[in-house]
């Protein structure tokens, strides 16, 4: 089959690694300039272990496997990576009850290296912390995410595959012998294929309003959660990631760690009604108090804005989350189609194991 895949984030990346590595002739189309450009570059580069999701679920699913997949890939590749672990900490009754259900539910879903801690246990691997308790997870990483996105370009390309950068898609339509492709940008045109994956990230309910006869019912609401994060300006203090417990609509103001040695902490919620990436110095002090509960420590003004990221929810504030979207042929009925929503955390870390389900369903 001839495939076009629409965006060349993480996501679209491995999807069109996948097919090209399944003998398929494929051409994925970026509106930017450059790879992992959109929320592929705005995030936490965390791998995941997979504990928080429910059993069953597609995040659940293709969290566990991908980052199985994941640590292996980036073993044969030479990706940087580093399995440095996680302790998600209580501070209080409440919180514990919290991450006791966090085990339980890791447990229900196979995640491996789970180990609940005391209070003094768990100073003892992190001595800055204060808690009254922890879950260590043994499997949660960091990764180069832009690394592990050259990899998967650099295998598309070997295959015979190629990206279009500078190609917004526009329009998709049913051919008879496909779909074909309304592009922008400085030559506009019409590409024919076969079939077409959209993992367009934030524009993907826009993209699939504009595919004739895919039902408007079908897309998904959009919410976007801006997740800001701060960088901090002194030498690190811990050697793992560490989180509170879970928020509305995030993990929670964690401690997140880069291959180069620097410590930061993030993201936040805010709930946004436009994509925009300024970091505001003021919520600083929202950070530090959530991050004092867990390291009371913290100097003053040592918080210093860094970056932000919005993610492409399908709920909004006080809603459970959703879970991942693969719409494909056999819901919508219209062959060699498959849009993806709401492919936020842990996009990253599912992204082989949600490629290999991409391609299965475009080959049914």
């Amino acid at each position: 089959m001839q495939i076009l895949v629409i965006g060349a984030g993480v996501i679209g990346l491995a999807v069109a690694r996948a097919a090209a590595l399944a003998g398929h002739d494929v051409v994925a189309a970026e509106q930017a300039s450059g790879i992992g450009s959109g929320i592929s570059s705005r995030n936490s580069e965390v791998i995941h272990a997979g504990m928080y999701y429910s059993t069953g679920s597609l995040r659940a699913v293709h969290c566990a496997r991908g980052r199985r997949l994941l640590y292996a890939y980036c073993a044969r590749h030479g990706v940087p990576h580093r399995k440095c672990g996680k302790l998600i900490v209580a501070t209080n009754a409440a919180e514990q009850a919290q991450v006791a259900l966090i085990e339980r539910q890791g447990r229900a879903n196979g995640i491996e290296g789970l180990t609940m801690l005391d209070g003094p246990a768990a100073r003892r691997l992190e001595p800055a912390l204060s808690c009254i308790g922890a879950l260590h997870s043994a499997e949660t990483g960091i990764i180069d995410g832009h690394a592990f996105m050259l990899a998967l370009q650099g295998d598309l390309e070997d295959r015979g595959g190629m990206i279009a950068f500078a190609t917004p898609i526009e329009k998709l339509q049913p051919t008879a012998r496909g779909w074909a492709a309304q592009f922008g940008g400085q030559e506009p045109g019409l590409l024919e294929i076969d079939a077409v994956v959209n993992a367009a990230g934030l524009h993907a309910q826009a993209l699939a309003r504009a595919t004739e006869g895919y039902p408007h019912a079908r897309v998904p609401r959009l919410v976007f959660a801006k997740g800001n994060y701060f960088t901090y300006s002194g030498r690190p203090v811990f050697s793992r990631l560490i989180y509170p417990t879970p928020v509305d609509g995030g993990l929670g103001i964690h401690v997140t760690l880069d291959l180069s040695g620097r410590m930061r902490f993030g993201p936040d919620v805010e709930w946004v009604d436009r994509e925009f990436y300024d970091v505001n110095p003021r919520r600083a002090e929202l950070f530090a108090a959530r991050i004092r509960s867990y390291w009371p420590q913290l100097p003053e003004n040592a918080l210093v804005p860094d970056y932000s990221g919005i993610r492409p929810k399908l709920t909004g504030p006080g809603e459970k989350a959703a879970d991942f979207v693969i719409d494909g042929p056999a819901g919508h009925g219209l062959p060699g189609l498959v849009h993806l929503f709401g492919i936020e955390s842990p996009g990253l870390t599912s992204a082989l194991s949600l490629a290999e389900e991409v391609v299965a369903q475009l080959e049914a």
